[in-house]
């Protein structure tokens, strides 16, 4: 029951002869008889289809060597030790043949009817393999002599070969945990109160472990000629679709087909000329789809090439494999209030979202005509054009997506609003000359600019000057920096039909940072009459 890798066939025989084992040691009924008897017929067809495999395998190994070219003499030792093999198996399946005839023939045969005369005969059982009381002189005796001898034997094809096949009770693995069971030897063991069919089917399940061995060693000396049989033991149905994605009214087409693997053989493959993990037979390729361009349709054919290399024949053989697939460009979401354009030196917030990524999206963004600065959630960036044009490149998991591109606006210039004790100046009307006393010029943002971009629209009157004019002569005059002035100097020496001429000098704009920015092109000079 010892060895390495069994195939579902091995296992599905010891699976059979531990029920064999349970069986047993019930009370035996005329429903058991039955059953001993199905394992009996079910190890017998197994057993007969190993054989012809294995007989196979001979015939491989000797057609390998006639067609070798250059034959050497190694290949016709492989060739002697494969018969040799073949015939200690033979002799060792015709013994057990021949007491399974003996056992027959001497409970009375097979019926007509099918099954046999005396599906019984513990009595005949125990004295033909176990022999007369304390006398051990059955042919289970010369049973266990002959196993144990031929894995003697076979043990130097076949590293995997126990050192015995017949155990006494107290060597046995199942055996030798029963108080009942440990103390007998292997004749006792296996046909001391067993019915005919039952001891039957217990040397069904010997002659299979030895047909199972010799077909492991049958292989191994097949190996070295390059005859060798690849067993796939996991056959499967697969399907490759043209298209993963299919449009509503459109065909879809794939094809169908068996694919097969085998735990014997463990397959190289690479992909791009790195290697791939295998698993089970089957190599996972994995990739991050790329493309450079694209049809009208936002779609691009690509193509991937992987390697399979397996060992046939003696020798590493490669298929290629060639798979197409189509990459779609995704679609990039821009969110922002202000998308259609961008506004030149601000902070225009972004979020740039790419749906056909779904939880994969991983952005990172970079610009053209501008700086980009990265969000604190997904997608999020800010863009801070210094170009009339801004090119905005968006990646995920440092895999180009796509670009867009905005035009940049110019920022709106800010209105100059004068106010005298709080109140909006008239220019037309003008200011009595005793009331021109609290002064102030206000840099008022576009509301537009201010809607869109709060922290970029705040404005400044940071120096401006006053003049008390009268007949074209300056009477007096002030600097001020900041956007308030007191001119109650002004008001005590005005007369009526004089002229206070304001000059706005400098604008500044507070920024996104806190940083004050000079604002070129609001300068300009405001004339209130006096009355």
């Amino acid at each position: 029951m010892a060895g390495g890798k069994e195939t579902p066939r091995q296992k599905m025989i010891g699976m059979m002869y531990l029920v064999l084992t349970a069986m047993l040691a019930l009370n035996v009924s005329s429903a058991i008889l039955l059953k001993f008897q199905f394992l009996d017929d079910s190890l017998q067809e197994v057993n007969r289809r190993t054989v012809s495999d294995n007989a196979g395998v001979v015939s491989n190994i000797r057609t390998a060597i006639a067609e070798n070219k250059n034959p050497s003499a190694n290949d016709q030792r492989v060739l002697t030790r494969a018969q040799e093999v073949r015939e200690q198996t033979a002799e060792m399946v015709a013994f057990i043949q021949g007491i399974r005839n003996t056992l027959v023939e001497k409970t009375g045969g097979e019926a007509p009817e099918g099954g046999y005369e005396n599906p019984e005969g513990n009595d005949i059982v125990a004295n033909t393999m176990i022999g007369a009381a304390n006398k051990n002189n059955g042919l289970a005796y010369e049973l266990k002599d002959k196993l144990n001898g031929y894995a003697k034997f076979l043990k130097q094809y076949n590293p995997n070969m126990p050192a015995q096949l017949a155990y006494d009770g107290a060597e046995d693995p199942i055996a030798s945990r029963d108080p009942s069971q440990k103390n007998k030897d292997f004749a006792e063991l296996n046909f001391e109160e067993t019915p005919m069919v039952a001891a039957l089917a217990v040397l069904s399940q010997k002659e299979n472990e030895i047909l199972k061995y010799e077909a492991d060693a049958l292989q191994k000396l097949a190996a070295e000629v390059g005859a060798d049989i690849i067993k796939f033991e996991k056959i499967f149905a697969m399907a490759r679709a043209e298209s993963k994605t299919v449009a509503a009214g459109t065909k879809y087409k794939a094809d169908m087909f068996i694919a097969a693997s085998s735990d014997n053989i463990v397959p190289k493959m690479s992909f791009q000329g790195k290697p791939v993990t295998v698993a089970n037979g089957m190599g996972a390729v994995e990739f991050v789809a790329a493309a450079s361009n694209y049809d009208a349709d936002g779609n691009s054919k690509q193509t991937w090439k992987g390697q399979v290399t397996i060992n046939q024949n003696g020798r590493d053989t490669t298929f290629t494999v060639t798979e197409e697939y189509v990459v779609a460009k995704p679609v990039i979401q821009v969110q922002s209030a202000a998308v259609q354009a961008l506004y030149f030196q601000c902070a225009n917030e972004l979020n740039i979202q790419v749906p056909a990524l779904g939880a994969v999206y991983d952005p990172s963004f970079s610009a053209s005509g501008g700086a980009a600065v990265k969000g604190a959630k997904k997608g999020e960036v800010t863009i801070i054009p210094n170009a009339t044009e801004v090119t905005i490149n968006v990646s995920s998991g440092g895999n180009a997506i796509g670009k867009e591109t905005f035009k940049v606006r110019p920022l709106p210039k800010p209105e100059l609003v004068a106010f005298v004790n709080g109140k909006p100046i008239d220019f037309k009307r003008g200011v009595p000359a005793a009331s021109f006393r609290e002064v102030r010029m206000d840099a008022v943002a576009d509301e537009g600019f201010k809607q869109l971009l709060p922290n970029e629209a705040r404005y400044r009157v940071t120096k401006w000057n006053a003049y008390l004019v009268r007949n074209n002569q300056p009477i007096a005059q002030q600097e001020i920096n900041g956007p308030t002035a007191n001119l109650t100097s002004f008001a005590a020496k005005a007369n009526k039909g004089d002229r206070v001429v304001m000059e706005v000098v400098d604008v500044r704009r507070l920024n996104y940072k806190g940083e004050a920015t000079a604002v070129k092109g609001v300068e300009g000079n405001f004339t209130v009459p006096l009355n």
